[in-house]
């Protein structure tokens, strides 16, 4: 299994737009960050988990030529506003596999309503095949995926577990139940702000607690804000086991 991270940002991404922060003004290339997402192939199989705003530059700078599906975690705009750029590989492919709770399906179909209208549909705009997902172990192409649920502040939002590999995001509280499901882990991403606390995502410290309590051989951190400091003063903070996530990161698992 290949993972790539697409994006490795906060919802503003890095630079953010007018801030002379010195992370914004960074020279090096793992100082920039897109919108959150990341690219998972297996066999034959390209899923991608979250499609915001950057996504068509993504898909671009990863070369993706086709795609299975998109796996949502949540509605948040950082992590759907993307959805029309699906357009070139339903062009090619035709309807392109969505999959989310159904509470993000019902904040799709306000965003993006032309997508998903049956009627007068406009010609060019793509058609989408939903499957609603549940907190139970879900088939993506030949792959069981486990759902990993949390709160992102008061908000569900779902991990996921591809085999040895599970992706969590936008997480502050995950019930020890859920963490059962990350044993035995080779790799596991996880979202981590900034050093100060956040009501809605861990900081640093809450996410190396979090590490050590799932015990992964590997950990990888992401959706980093610029507070976080420059990428390479930080990753010589972390644990030998444990790497600040860059934009266009490839790992196997």
């Amino acid at each position: 299994m290949k993972v790539t991270f697409l994006g490795t940002g906060t919802s503003q991404g890095i630079p953010i737009i007018g801030s002379t922060h010195p992370v914004c003004l960074s020279d090096n290339p793992k100082d920039k960050r897109l919108r959150v997402s990341v690219l998972v192939e297996w066999d034959n199989y390209t899923y991608v988990v979250d499609c915001g705003p950057d996504f068509r530059q993504q898909m671009l700078s990863a070369n993706v030529s086709k795609i299975d599906g998109i796996v949502f975690t949540h509605e948040h705009a950082d992590h759907t506003m993307g959805l029309d750029d699906i357009r070139p590989f339903f062009f090619k492919q035709g309807d392109i596999d969505l999959y989310a709770h159904k509470r993000v399906f019902k904040a799709l179909k306000k965003r993006f309503d032309y997508i998903f209208t049956t009627k007068e549909k406009y010609p060019g705009v793509p058609s989408v095949t939903q499957h609603v997902i549940k907190n139970k172990p879900f088939k993506l192409g030949n792959l069981k995926v486990v759902p990993i649920d949390g709160l992102h502040y008061k908000l569900q939002v779902f991990g996921f577990r591809f085999k040895d590999f599970a992706y969590l995001t936008d997480m502050k509280t995950v019930a020890d139940e859920e963490i059962e499901k990350l044993q035995n882990l080779e790799v596991l991403v996880i979202n981590a702000l900034r050093e100060e606390p956040h009501m809605s995502h861990f900081n640093l410290k809450e996410a190396l607690d979090f590490i050590e309590k799932v015990n992964p051989k590997r950990a990888y951190l992401t959706h980093i804000s610029h507070d976080m400091g420059f990428h390479d003063e930080v990753q010589q903070k972390l644990p030998e086991n444990v790497f600040l996530a860059y934009d266009n990161l490839q790992i196997t698992i």
